[in-house]
């Protein structure tokens, strides 16, 4: 287990139970319970969780998103297997409106290498963009970054979506649900992924199979209204079965 995943599966368990001692974390591990508390250490740096003396615990209430830091180094190959499928909807010359999150920071990766125009709702999107010139055509919105997640929200990020039309949106996934539809923790997030879907003329959704499921704070829009669900083989069948009964199509990869 190398040090990526050593700090998922920490920060995981401690999410997961409220809290977690050293000792109980070392023998998790396998690691010794001084590289446990560097590691506490190092994820209460980046805001994944709460040291104590003797362990750490979560500082997430229910509802909340985990960092963006911890959600970069979670599920890695999936998000890249769902980037690439994403990708592979997306044709030449299209324009592609391009929703924050880390799966879709791994999108950006791909469609900078595409002739195709994008405007990505994230900093690090924008970045990944434009740092590297290639065949894509790079549009940048206006709007309030989201502190250390880097979304753009408000109504800067509302009026550049609302000025143009988009052959597709893309949009990450905090939350879905055959039954609560697409769900987001951040209101201001909702509305901007509200506002994506409004100004496509189809909406992609990627989200990796823990994101399956789940219901998160504030409702974006039905299963119903949304185009293509591509999720990794990990999602739970019960879940895809509803989704593509409610009218989703849901690629797996």
């Amino acid at each position: 287990m190398n040090t990526a995943e050593r700090h998922t599966l920490i920060a995981q368990t401690v999410r997961d139970a409220g809290s977690a001692t050293v000792l109980e974390l070392a023998e998790l591990t396998g690691a010794s319970e001084m590289t446990i508390r560097r590691d506490l250490d190092t994820l209460a740096t980046q805001g994944a969780l709460e040291r104590f003396r003797g362990g750490a615990r979560t500082l997430l209430l229910r509802g909340e998103e985990p960092p963006f830091a911890l959600r970069a180094r979670e599920a890695v190959d999936a998000k890249r297997r769902i980037a690439a499928g994403i990708s592979a909807l997306v044709a030449d010359g299209e324009s592609v409106l391009l929703d924050s999150g880390t799966t879709c920071l791994e999108v950006a990766r791909l469609l900078r290498e595409r002739p195709v125009t994008v405007m990505p709702l994230s900093l690090p999107a924008i970045h990944v963009l434009g740092d590297t010139p290639g065949p894509a055509t790079l549009l940048v919105p206006g709007g309030r970054p989201r502190a250390t997640e880097g979304a753009l929200t408000g109504p800067l990020a509302l009026a550049s979506i609302n000025a143009l039309r988009f052959d597709t949106a893309v949009l990450s996934c905090c939350a879905l649900s055959a039954a609560d539809g697409l769900t987001a923790y951040d209101l201001d997030d909702a509305t901007v992924k509200k506002a994506a879907m409004a100004a496509a003329r189809r909406t992609l959704v990627a989200a990796s199979a823990g994101k399956l499921g789940r219901t998160a704070f504030a409702r974006v829009a039905p299963a119903a209204s949304l185009h293509i669900l591509v999720t990794d083989t990990d999602a739970p069948a019960d879940e895809i079965a509803a989704l593509e009964a409610a009218g989703t199509t849901v690629v797996s990869v």
